[in-house]
């Protein structure tokens, strides 16, 4: 390049057709390093909220744990600074008082039940007493009602196998000087394989000519014996005959369900 004015001339032109290229480059370059350097991190939220719902959630398991041992606190009556084993012995204590009490609660039910069951059964004894005390006076009574030899109550109850056993209660008042005896035998009515059959004495006993169940009393006596009914056979009707050995025999019938107690007839 030619030294003088006319090289100084042809700098200016030159340096006036490229002004300040570094300084523009570096102005050109300036923002996307800013953004490099101070934009937020995308990934990052996400990862920050995670970890403050952990945080919350572990504080609120911990505020649940302080009031659960706050209210232990105040059922058991704790007061500030107290041991814990004297906390545990006063729960050992409070169990062993539900458990004591529990107990006789236990205890005073099932007396009371025996009680009640004792009761029931005193009961039972008065009302059979008042009724044994009315039977004796209608008999016995200077007002009761004059009768002759009468069947007044015949009882029946199961034995072995086939088997019955009988009581038969006979009164009279009408001869009060004079004993009544005789004999009672039984009848029973029923029905085997579709039939209507009865039974006489010599076949409820077994035994032909079967004596009677002798009776000798003055008021009221109860006679006593044993019948076998045959297989196949279902009661329907009881008879008791009462003979006695001067005068005219009685009969009484019973159905079988009140004589043995039972609401359907049937051995």
């Amino acid at each position: 390049m030619p030294a003088g004015p006319a090289g100084d001339t042809m700098r200016r032109m030159s340096s006036s057709e490229h002004p300040e290229r570094p300084e523009h480059d570096a102005a050109v370059q300036e923002p996307s390093h800013a953004v490099a350097v101070t934009g937020p991190d995308p990934a990052a939220a996400p990862r920050e909220l995670h970890v403050n719902w952990i945080y919350g959630l572990f504080a609120v398991v911990l505020l649940a744990l302080g009031f659960g041992v706050w209210g232990a606190w105040m059922v058991f009556g704790g007061e500030p600074g107290e041991d814990p084993l004297v906390l545990q012995q006063r729960v050992e204590g409070l169990q062993q008082r539900v458990t004591t009490l529990s107990r006789s609660d236990q205890i005073s039910r099932e007396a009371n039940r025996e009680l009640q069951s004792a009761l029931a059964e005193r009961e039972e004894e008065v009302a059979g007493l008042r009724a044994e005390v009315a039977f004796y006076e209608r008999f016995v009574g200077s007002t009761a009602q004059r009768r002759g030899l009468t069947v007044h109550e015949l009882n029946l109850r199961p034995g072995e196998g086939r088997v019955w056993h009988f009581a038969a209660t006979l009164t009279q008042n009408l001869d009060r000087g004079q004993a009544s005896e005789g004999g009672v035998t039984l009848a029973i009515e029923g029905t085997r394989n579709g039939r209507l059959e009865q039974l006489g004495w010599a076949d409820l006993r077994q035994q032909d000519e079967a004596p009677p169940v002798a009776y000798s009393f003055k008021y009221f006596q109860q006679v006593q014996g044993d019948v076998v009914l045959p297989d196949g056979f279902t009661p329907v009707r009881v008879t008791v005959r009462a003979a006695p050995d001067r005068g005219s025999a009685v009969e009484q019938s019973f159905p079988w369900a009140d004589a043995t107690g039972r609401s359907t007839p049937g051995a």
